[in-house]
Protein backbone atom coordinates (compact mmCIF):
# COMPACT_ATOMS: atom_id res chain seq x y z
CA UNK A 1 0.00 0.00 0.00
CA UNK A 2 1.29 3.46 -0.91
CA UNK A 3 0.86 4.87 2.60
CA UNK A 4 3.10 2.20 4.12
CA UNK A 5 5.69 2.61 1.37
CA UNK A 6 5.91 6.35 2.07
CA UNK A 7 6.10 5.80 5.85
CA UNK A 8 8.94 3.30 5.37
CA UNK A 9 10.73 5.81 3.14
CA UNK A 10 10.30 8.61 5.70
CA UNK A 11 11.90 6.47 8.39
CA UNK A 12 14.81 5.47 6.13
CA UNK A 13 15.43 9.11 5.22
CA UNK A 14 15.57 10.11 8.89
CA UNK A 15 12.16 11.43 9.94
CA UNK A 16 11.74 10.77 13.66
CA UNK A 17 7.96 10.71 13.43
CA UNK A 18 4.93 11.65 11.38
CA UNK A 19 1.18 12.24 11.60
CA UNK A 20 -1.29 10.91 9.03
CA UNK A 21 -4.68 12.57 8.55
CA UNK A 22 -7.58 11.75 6.25
CA UNK A 23 -8.00 14.56 3.73
CA UNK A 24 -10.76 15.69 1.40
CA UNK A 25 -11.16 18.58 -0.99
CA UNK A 26 -11.14 19.58 -4.62
CA UNK A 27 -8.38 20.27 -7.11
CA UNK A 28 -6.96 19.28 -10.49
CA UNK A 29 -8.02 15.66 -9.98
CA UNK A 30 -11.60 16.57 -9.01
CA UNK A 31 -13.42 16.43 -5.70
CA UNK A 32 -12.38 13.70 -3.27
CA UNK A 33 -14.21 12.60 -0.14
CA UNK A 34 -12.45 10.79 2.70
CA UNK A 35 -15.03 8.03 3.06
CA UNK A 36 -14.38 5.70 0.13
CA UNK A 37 -11.73 3.21 1.20
CA UNK A 38 -8.69 3.00 -1.08
CA UNK A 39 -9.77 6.09 -3.04
CA UNK A 40 -9.30 8.40 -0.06
CA UNK A 41 -6.65 11.08 0.20
CA UNK A 42 -4.29 11.37 3.14
CA UNK A 43 -2.06 14.11 4.45
CA UNK A 44 1.24 13.18 6.05
CA UNK A 45 2.86 15.76 8.33
CA UNK A 46 6.53 15.53 9.27
CA UNK A 47 8.41 17.91 11.56
CA UNK A 48 12.09 17.78 10.69
CA UNK A 49 15.16 19.85 9.93
CA UNK A 50 15.80 21.47 6.54
CA UNK A 51 18.14 18.74 5.28
CA UNK A 52 15.68 15.94 6.03
CA UNK A 53 12.86 17.93 4.43
CA UNK A 54 14.91 18.41 1.28
CA UNK A 55 15.74 14.71 1.13
CA UNK A 56 12.08 13.77 1.57
CA UNK A 57 11.01 16.14 -1.21
CA UNK A 58 13.66 14.89 -3.63
CA UNK A 59 12.87 11.25 -2.87
CA UNK A 60 9.11 11.68 -3.34
CA UNK A 61 9.54 13.66 -6.53
CA UNK A 62 11.84 10.99 -7.96
CA UNK A 63 9.83 7.95 -6.85
CA UNK A 64 6.17 8.98 -6.67
CA UNK A 65 5.32 12.15 -8.60
CA UNK A 66 4.97 10.50 -12.02
CA UNK A 67 2.40 7.95 -10.79
CA UNK A 68 0.50 9.62 -7.94
CA UNK A 69 -1.37 12.89 -7.37
CA UNK A 70 1.01 14.15 -4.70
CA UNK A 71 1.75 17.61 -3.36
CA UNK A 72 4.54 18.48 -0.95
CA UNK A 73 4.89 21.81 0.80
CA UNK A 74 7.23 23.12 3.46
CA UNK A 75 6.86 25.84 6.02
CA UNK A 76 8.97 27.18 8.86
CA UNK A 77 7.56 26.40 12.29
CA UNK A 78 8.46 26.94 15.93
CA UNK A 79 8.32 23.90 18.20
CA UNK A 80 8.31 24.19 21.99
CA UNK A 81 9.78 20.70 22.46
CA UNK A 82 12.36 20.89 19.68
CA UNK A 83 14.57 18.22 21.28
CA UNK A 84 11.99 15.65 20.11
CA UNK A 85 12.63 16.49 16.46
Amino acid sequence: MLEQMIVDDLKKIGAKGYTILEARGSGAHGTRSADWGQNQNIQIEVICNDLTAQQIMEHCQKNYYSNYAMVIFTTDIQVLRSDKF
